[in-house]
């Protein structure tokens, strides 16, 4: 897997990023172990994480696999800081103090002295001011290499670049949630900033293994959310169908692996982090990366993507 500069930075890192938001959870140590292996042997080097996922056990986790199967310097970590969950209750806190704070919990359950890319999870209520000198401090003292924030709007990307420049866009961007292209993307495009992907499958939708009438059980936040419910929801999957059959055409491609591969093929897309719970998860989504749209294709599945946005309202 080819590597890929992040915006204007040095950083490079693999156009497939392995996440970790489900790790201590839905997936077991052992579990981990085998996906992180499959994916460095893959070529990844990109691993997603934060203090929120899994109460700080999915970093914990990175922390003894590159003490026990996986050299450090074969990872390029990216974490976050100001978004924690206590209990149901999600808390954003993006002062200096909580950020730092953040990041010395971090950097004690990673087992390292650095992170090479440090986000803030989210806008917060503090002073965009003190946000960005907490970035700057950390940059400086050597705790994070490379800084980002993750889940940005463009004026608040634009409030935070003119007070610092960091390198790195965490967005959410896939076929279903397309609104990044027009203005999101172009900005970052402009200020050398790289864009590094989430939620490209649409939290399972472009899996296509979910139809019509499925019910998703209370703990799972899809249960709350309008798109995975009555008719929106069998209007997602009618496209995830037409979607299917392009990805088919193509001589029997997932629709997995058509759904990552339009992600990367956006501009200005550096890399797009990944959800796996099998080894077998890992290789296909890799192998996504490699994967060429024709124009046609593209102006194909932008026109599903139109669609999905009118159908969200």
């Amino acid at each position: 897997m080819r590597m890929r500069t992040v915006g204007a930075s040095g950083l490079k890192v693999s156009a497939i990023g392995l996440g970790s938001l489900t790790w201590g959870g839905q997936t077991d140590a052992r579990k981990v172990r085998s996906l992180v292996r499959r994916f460095v042997d893959a070529g990844g080097n990109l691993v997603d994480t934060a203090p929120a996922y899994g109460g700080g056990f999915a970093e914990q986790l990175i922390g003894k696999l590159t003490h026990t199967d996986i050299s450090r310097d074969d990872l390029v970590i990216a974490t976050k800081a100001g978004f924690i969950v206590e209990g149901h209750k999600r808390i954003v806190d993006t002062s200096r103090s909580a950020l730092l704070r953040d990041l010395e919990g971090s950097l004690r359950r990673l087992h390292t002295d650095h992170v090479d890319l440090w986000q803030v999870h989210a806008w917060g209520d503090a002073p965009i001011e003190e946000t960005c000198a907490a970035l700057d401090h950390a940059v400086t003292s050597g705790m994070a290499r490379y800084v980002g924030v993750s889940n940005f709007t463009v004026d608040q990307l634009s409030a935070a670049t003119r007070l610092y420049p960091v390198q790195s866009l965490q967005p959410r961007l896939n076929i279903f949630d397309s609104e990044p292209v027009r203005d999101l993307l172009p900005n970052c495009e402009r200020e050398g900033i790289g864009v590094i992907v989430h939620s490209p499958l649409a939290k399972g939708l472009l899996t296509g293994k979910y139809r019509p009438g499925h019910v998703f059980p209370p703990d799972d936040e899809r249960s709350r959310f309008p798109r995975f419910q009555g008719d929106l929801f069998a209007q997602y999957t009618a496209l995830a169908d037409e979607l299917a059959e392009i990805a088919h055409s193509r001589g029997g491609i997932s629709l997995v692996q058509l759904g990552i591969a339009w992600t990367l093929h956006q501009t200005g897309v550096t890399s797009c982090i990944v959800g796996a719970k099998s080894p077998e998860q890992v290789s296909e989504q890799v192998s996504a990366a490699s994967l060429s749209l024709s124009v046609a294709e593209l102006e194909r599945i932008d026109a599903i993507a139109a669609r999905a946005l009118t159908a969200a309202g």
